[in-house]
């Protein structure tokens, strides 16, 4: 189905390019975290069927990637949402939005991202110094 409108989805839509099961399969997410991000606000499918199943566009596996990639920095799905404002606010170019504000919230993001990843870098070490210390019992 990749690439074209479902059979059953609504005419004059947006070309979607997948249902929720291709979805879970390209980034390894399970259907309910799918479903619960949606239900959160954190990815809300770009379309339904007349049948009323997810419909999810390229900016949506996008999207959604971006998501997994927050995980592991331990991001709240607060932080998420935000961040993805954010991003959207930078990427759309919201009429009456200061764009230096914004960029402002996006350095800060990155700013907790580059420690969050260098605290990820020195668990790493220290895990790997432990098991150079058990493999040399």
């Amino acid at each position: 189905m990749t690439g074209n409108t479902a059979p059953d989805a609504p005419t004059g839509t947006v070309t979607m390019t997948m249902h929720i099961g291709e979805l879970a399969e390209k980034t390894g997410l399970s259907l309910r975290t799918i479903r619960h991000y949606d239900e959160i606000g954190l990815l809300k499918a770009s379309g339904r069927t007349h049948g009323g199943f997810r419909l999810y566009s390229q900016d949506d596996l996008s999207r959604l990637n971006l998501i997994r990639r927050m995980k592991p920095l331990g991001f709240t799905l607060d932080e998420m949402i935000e961040l993805l404002r954010v991003i959207g606010t930078l990427q759309n170019g919201a009429a009456g939005t200061d764009n230096a504000d914004v960029r402002l919230e996006l350095e800060e993001f990155i700013g907790q991202a580059v420690s969050r990843r260098e605290k990820l870098q020195e668990q790493l070490h220290m895990a790997d110094e432990f098991l150079e210390l058990l493999r040399h019992q």
